[in-house]
């Protein structure tokens, strides 16, 4: 039995993967552990862990792995805590708020020899994977373009505090596509150009809340570099029905593919309850967390490193260095 804790219920995808921990037949969730004991407490009562009321205490649970999902800017604190302590570590993304927590976050992972491992459950679209796995098998010829989308709704909260989520929309939503893009081409964002909008949306939020960046992308499958616009907003407002999307449409020299990773859903209308949308579709962070479990029962790397985070976490910083400056950004 693999056992699993939770550190921090601050980000709202910790229910997400408790109730997939609680479904895996092979794991087993141990214990959670929040610098808010209140929510903390409440977590552990709701899923059926144990209430850690320190990360010393967390950790007298021999635990084989923990999911943090603290805020952004103590990922480097917990990943620190929990390096050495366990083997293996699934972190929310993005991996850290700067550069240099994100490589302090490697090194210490490093030194205690834990398998980090990002919080990408886009990797486990259906839609996703077999756009990945037209794009490597050339069935679009050469690669030209992309166009992308990941809306959603602003989140409440911490998220709307630069010092804790090291900023807004652009911040919490590039990294995604960002490393689809990276894992079904195996090239790298070479140049950032973007344009970063506050209180667009949201006039009483001074956070980012709309983001258009354009990237340039050179290696792996490309013959030539891949020119991708990217919209990372939280544009949806509060009374739209689902959270928001993720899209991809990409265009080569044989033909052109567009995916849609929340696109299984339908669509309710009633009288009584207003418009809602119900989604059949596949379980992204179920399968995030069964290969995280997966990684540790066969004892072997992570299939989405912390490596891979440090690469979508530079887009998103060059993003705002480039919205800043007016020009592109090389990276």
């Amino acid at each position: 039995m693999i056992r699993l804790g939770i550190l921090s219920f601050a980000h709202l995808h910790a229910h997400s993967y408790a109730t997939n921990i609680n479904a895996l037949p092979q794991c087993e969730f141990v214990a959670v552990y929040d610098d808010d004991a209140e929510r903390g407490q409440q977590a552990a009562a709701q899923y059926g862990a144990t209430w850690a009321s320190s990360l010393e205490h967390l950790f007298h649970h021999h635990l084989d792995g923990v999911i943090i999902c603290s805020e952004n800017a103590k990922h480097r604190e917990h990943v620190e805590a929990a390096a050495g302590e366990v083997a293996y570590i699934l972190c929310e993304k993005p991996l850290a708020t700067t550069l240099e927590d994100a490589h302090a976050m490697l090194q210490v992972c490093k030194q205690t020899n834990t398998h980090l491992q990002l919080a990408f459950p886009v990797r486990f679209s259906p839609p996703v994977e077999r756009l990945a796995q037209v794009v490597r098998a050339g069935g679009l010829g050469d690669l030209l373009a992309a166009t992308c989308t990941n809306h959603g709704k602003m989140p409440a909260g911490w998220f709307r505090d630069v010092s804790l989520a090291g900023g807004g929309a652009v911040m919490d939503h590039t990294v995604h596509v960002v490393d689809a893009l990276r894992w079904m081409t195996g090239a790298e964002v070479r140049e950032v150009y973007a344009t970063i909008q506050k209180q667009l949306m949201h006039p009483d939020v001074p956070i980012d809340d709309a983001g258009l960046l354009s990237l340039v992308m050179e290696g792996g499958v490309l013959t030539r570099p891949l020119h991708v616009s990217l919209d990372a907003s939280w544009s949806r407002p509060e009374s739209y029905p689902t959270w928001g999307d993720v899209t991809i449409e990409m265009v080569g020299s044989e033909g052109t593919l567009w995916v849609d990773a929340f696109k299984q859903h339908a669509t309710i209308h009633s009288n009584h309850a207003g418009t809602k949308q119900a989604y059949w579709g596949s379980n992204m962070d179920g399968r995030l967390v069964a290969d995280f479990c997966d990684a540790i029962n066969q004892k072997r790397p992570p299939s989405i490193t912390g490596e891979d985070g440090v690469k979508a976490l530079e887009v998103a910083l060059a993003a705002y260095r480039s919205a800043q400056a007016h020009t592109f950004i090389s990276i």
